[in-house]
């Protein structure tokens, strides 16, 4: 009884609202909140162990200076649907023992990066009957500081405090302050079959990407695999770099909406600030992989104008003196208006 009614539940037509014309603009804004933790994962703090973005993505109305400015750069294209994006984020990074305040020369630097971005991104889809493709473009420039002016130390130290968990010892050990700009570009390439019926559909992204900056000079590539309802909503779930690309907007074509999916993708690092160190300064630094790989999975609701997702990332080792594997949790919530 319990299995029929999952088959139900999430194969009922129930209220279908008209799907949108993709060619009318959507004139609602996104506000989304992300956090990624490794108590969701390995359940212990170590590496990439926590971080949070609070963004906007703004209806697809674009300021006309940042389409000039998008215009020197070759391979973003501005024939899709344009929209802008504004967000504030922190990420943390430690060794695996917090417990100790000297140095562990062969663990991860204690780091933060405290940053801010403005963005753009183009999206064009084309529908012929069940069968759609789509393409978006994301361009985006963050900008910030590594450092204890980052405020990783008083972010991490306040949370343990609040669920309890030991305290950390070593942040006097973490990167010197230092100024940092990244630019990030990515193409995602989607093919999409959803059934007319039931709104069931499959579908597979390929993306290309890279970032370029005094925090992290990379190329990645990669796909996601998702299988659910009303796939036509979106490119899959933010995520906070890097990671597997999806995207900050939504636009569902139901009421209700949700799908599974997994990713993979391989990048080339050719410089981590969290790993090398500080750029112009003397700091702890471990040696790095230059070639990373990610696994991710998860599942995304959508329930009219809401969108929650949960996702899991494992990541290979990322410095030859790593010991144990990267693994964190992903939650984001999103909401138009």
């Amino acid at each position: 009884m319990s299995g029929l009614f999952l088959i139900l539940f999430f194969t009922l037509p129930g209220r279908v609202q008209a799907e949108q014309d993709l060619g009318v603009p959507d004139q609602s804004g996104i506000l989304s909140v992300q956090v990624e933790n490794d108590m969701w994962g390995n359940g212990t703090d170590r590496h990439y162990t926590h971080g949070t973005r609070i963004s906007y993505l703004s209806s697809e109305e674009t300021p006309a200076w940042l389409q000039r400015a998008a215009a020197f750069v070759p391979v973003f294209s501005r024939r899709g649907h344009l929209r802008t994006s504004y967000a504030i984020g922190q990420s943390i990074f430690t060794p695996e023992d917090i417990t100790r305040k000297d140095l562990i020369e062969d663990e991860l630097p204690y780091a933060g990066w405290l940053y801010g971005a403005i963005g753009l991104i183009s999206d064009h889809r084309v529908r012929d009957g069940s069968l759609r493709s789509g393409r978006l473009d994301s361009l985006e420039l963050n900008l910030g500081v590594v450092g204890p002016s980052a405020l990783a130390e008083g972010t991490q130290s306040f949370v343990h405090k609040v669920v309890d968990a030991p305290q950390p010892q070593g942040w006097r050990n973490q990167l010197r302050d230092e100024l940092g700009i990244m630019l990030i570009y990515d193409r995602q390439w989607q093919a999409q079959y959803v059934s007319e019926v039931y709104g069931m559909g499959v579908d597979l992204t390929a993306h290309v990407g890279g970032t370029l900056g005094n925090i992290m000079t990379s190329l990645s590539c990669g796909t996601t695999l998702r299988f659910g309802r009303d796939l036509p909503s979106d490119y899959g779930p933010p995520s906070i770099r890097p990671s597997l690309p999806g995207s900050g907007f939504f636009r569902p074509t139901r009421d209700f909406g949700w799908y599974i999916f997994a990713g993979v993708e391989g990048r080339y690092v050719a410089y981590s600030i969290f790993l090398d160190g500080n750029t112009f300064h003397s700091s702890h630094s471990v040696d790095r992989e230059p070639w990373v790989g990610d696994i991710q999975v998860g599942l995304v609701l959508t329930w009219e104008d809401v969108r929650l997702s949960f996702t899991n990332i494992f990541r290979s080792d990322e410095f030859a003196e790593q010991k144990t594997s990267t693994e964190f949790g992903s939650i984001s919530l999103s909401l138009r208006f």
